[in-house]
């Protein structure tokens, strides 16, 4: 007896000591094993449907949502409320219209120009029913960048949301010698070349079109494409299966949501977060969907207040406008239980949490057409993901030293990468292999390979170039660091140097321009900034820069400030140096070159005075 008490006494102390030691060296042991089982079980849903070629579809998961919650609201847009059949029943009629009249057949690729509304959801749909592949189109972009779009995703068809049908004067007739066909949501258009659809609606039929027009045999069949900013200029259409809106869809489920919960999205349709994860999340769930047709600092509140909202999608920007806004004793009081997205500074999170109540804010790290990501499941303030023993197993991904002012991998003496200690920042790059596949670009094999980086560690080897410096702590947190390249982002979107700088190229007084981001106090990402050099016998002028600007450029693309210089530093490979423009920033007091700043006021690009800087540096000047 006494033998058994001893034992049992050892036993005791001995798991006693394995959870004191787990505690102390392994904090987060459980909870990241209980987040990866259920990343992997999904995982292996998805490799099942490989295996058995029996694909099931994000549009799969809708239309079984439609059967099992048909009067559940879906969506709640300005005060309207959707149903699941609602929106079910409106997209069979606008595939039917597809069929009949725009003569739309299964493979074809049909680009999507329209801001949030609900017939956003309804058009996708309807087009993913007939077969169609879509392609987002950012509603922000001008002709130039338009037209390029529309051409390197191969679409013959462009459907057009009624408020942005006067958008299209200006590429209309680029458009229509190609024999592309052009679609309004409408019930009639002035323009005699573009096709009204509304009124078509009203005779076309509820019933479903044949489910063998949309029934997918492989999860690597491309869905949509989703244009990105790159380092190499106009936007990039990057290919996004039936595999990867599978997975970004997961990531509300990843994170503890249910089919409970409120779904606030008031980022714009045609970007992958509010598309895939957002609209796809919402779907695998069975939840709903309020919908905001652009954000609003003011009434973000009041309507979480009024729908009940319990999760959001966020970027940075977003909760710095809420933290910007007056305080009211209504701030906490709210459902709102989780946020979910990506760019949020930790001084912001720490605000944010203060002010509005312990809200978990779930960061997700990963591009719109990377192969890699990171989810900071745990909520440690100011990590964009984590990683861990298991998760390393499965992804493989490094961080590599990465030298600035070369704006270059650092090589050893063989021609390898070299991987940075724990702590350190690095370039980081993801594996391509089967469990992480890259995808690519549509049309342009050589704008894929350049996001491509071979013989890394090992010849034959072959990474995704994700463009950010990170650094991964001893603990397996992620942080975010820096963009490197020619990629920088502004207002929650990816401005590519190269497009800016073959606009602003096309300004007579303009020999040279390099375009860069400098970080702007109190404000997330970094603002466009241009250095430039005057062509002989020509002088600056502000008011024509800014026409041209505004013209040819969207808003978050304009370059803030322009510095004007008599000689353009480079590299040793005649490359535009940026790293020393990035450090000396706008500055007038510490920059002795001219200096410029945008002024929509004033309709110009005006002198950067001191007294202008500092008001820029105390958030009273609008940017």
């Amino acid at each position: 007896m006494t033998l058994c008490l001893g034992c049992l006494s050892v036993l005791v102390a001995l798991a006693l000591s394995v959870y004191v030691l787990q505690k102390l060296c392994f904090p987060y042991f459980w909870r990241d094993l209980l987040f990866l089982q259920k990343v992997v079980r999904y995982g292996v849903k998805l490799e099942v449907f490989k295996l058995t070629s029996s694909v099931r579809t994000v549009l799969d998961r809708f239309l079984q949502q439609v059967q099992r919650i048909p009067d559940k609201p879906f969506v709640i847009y300005d005060g309207n409320v959707h149903t699941y059949r609602d929106i079910d029943r409106r997209s069979n009629r606008l595939a039917s219209v597809f069929l009949e009249k725009a003569n739309l057949r299964k493979g074809d690729c049909v680009a999507l120009l329209m801001n949030n509304e609900p017939d956003f959801l309804c058009v996708w749909f309807g087009l993913a029913k007939v077969g169609c592949s879509v392609a987002f189109l950012n509603t922000n972009i001008k002709s130039k960048s338009l037209l390029h779009c529309f051409n390197s995703c191969g679409a013959k068809t462009l459907i057009v949301g009624s408020d942005l049908v006067e958008d299209l004067d200006g590429i209309l007739n680029s458009l229509l010698p190609d024999n592309i066909q052009v679609w309004a949501m409408r019930s009639w258009t002035k323009h005699t070349d573009v096709h009204s659809l509304l009124d078509k609606l009203e005779s076309a039929s509820e019933k479903p079109v044949p489910a063998a027009l949309h029934a997918a045999t492989s999860l690597k069949t491309p869905t949509l494409y989703i244009f990105t900013s790159g380092t190499t200029g106009l936007p990039k259409a990057a290919v996004i299966t039936h595999l990867q809106s599978l997975k970004a869809a997961a990531g509300f489920w990843a994170f503890g949501a249910t089919e409970d919960d409120v779904i606030y999205v008031t980022l714009p349709l045609y970007h992958s977060a509010a598309s895939l994860i957002g609209v796809g999340g919402t779907i695998e769930l069975g939840a709903t969907l309020v919908l905001k047709k652009k954000f609003s600092a003011s009434q973000f509140w009041n309507d979480c207040r009024k729908h009940d909202v319990t999760i959001f999608q966020y970027i940075g920007e977003l909760c710095r406008y809420l933290c910007n806004q007056t305080k009211t004793e209504l701030d906490k009081v709210h459902k709102v239980r989780m946020g979910v997205g990506n760019g949020l500074h930790q001084d912001v999170w720490q605000e944010f949490q203060s002010r509005f109540g312990k809200i978990k804010m779930c960061e997700v790290y990963g591009s719109t057409e990377g192969n890699l990501c990171f989810m900071n499941h745990i909520g440690k303030i100011g990590s964009v993901g984590r990683s861990n023993f298991f998760y390393r197993l499965l992804f493989k991904y490094d961080l590599v030293k990465y030298d600035i002012v070369k704006d270059e991998p650092v090589k050893d003496q063989y021609g390898f990468c070299q991987r940075v200690d724990k702590g350190e920042t690095g370039l980081l790059l993801s594996k391509v292999s089967a469990i992480s596949p890259f995808f690519g670009y549509a049309g342009s094999k050589e704008l894929t390979e350049k996001k491509l980086m071979r013989n890394v560690f090992v010849k034959g080897d072959a990474y995704f170039n994700t463009g950010d410096l990170m650094a991964e702590d001893h603990e397996g947190f992620i942080f975010f660091r820096d963009r490197v390249g020619d990629t920088f982002r502004w207002k929650g979107e990816n401005v590519a140097t190269t497009e800016v700088t073959e606009i602003l190229g096309l300004v007579d007084f303009i020999q040279e321009v390099n375009v860069y981001g400098v970080q702007v106090p109190g404000h997330e990402g970094r603002g466009g900034m241009a250095s430039i050099i005057v062509r002989p016998g020509f002088i600056f002028d502000g008011k024509k820069l800014f026409e041209h600007a505004v013209r040819d450029l969207p808003g978050y693309a304009r370059p803030l400030f322009i510095r004007l210089q008599e000689v353009m530093e480079t590299t040793s490979t005649f490359k535009q140096q940026k790293f020393h423009l990035v450090q000396s920033g706008f500055n007038p007091s510490k920059v002795s070159d001219p200096l410029y700043v945008l002024d929509y006021k004033q309709k110009s690009y005006i002198p950067l005075t001191d007294m202008i800087y500092q008001s820029i540096s105390a958030g009273e000047h609008k940017l």
